[in-house]
């Protein structure tokens, strides 16, 4: 599955992933805009046999195939 991920300018270590590169339809407009400006980081093929830095694949490829998004949040205070 391909995907397209945005770095928030306005929150660090904030993420969005996206079906459809540039397409942020899915997006709540609450959501976007608390978002803020997005930067481009990278196209990524997702597959269950492929692991992330910080998210569960599944998950991220199960939110974007119902939802058409994935937030991906900074990590909490404690964790590096």
């Amino acid at each position: 599955m391909q995907c397209f991920i945005y770095k928030s300018l306005k929150t660090e270590y904030l993420y969005l992933y996206i079906d459809k590169k540039y397409d942020f339809t899915n997006v709540p407009d609450a959501l976007f805009d608390k978002l803020g400006k997005l930067e481009f980081v990278m196209e990524l093929m997702l597959s269950a046999h492929r692991k992330l830095a910080r998210e569960n694949v599944e998950t991220v490829m199960d939110s974007l195939k119902n939802k058409g998004f994935f937030i991906q949040l900074p990590p909490a205070k404690d964790q590096p």
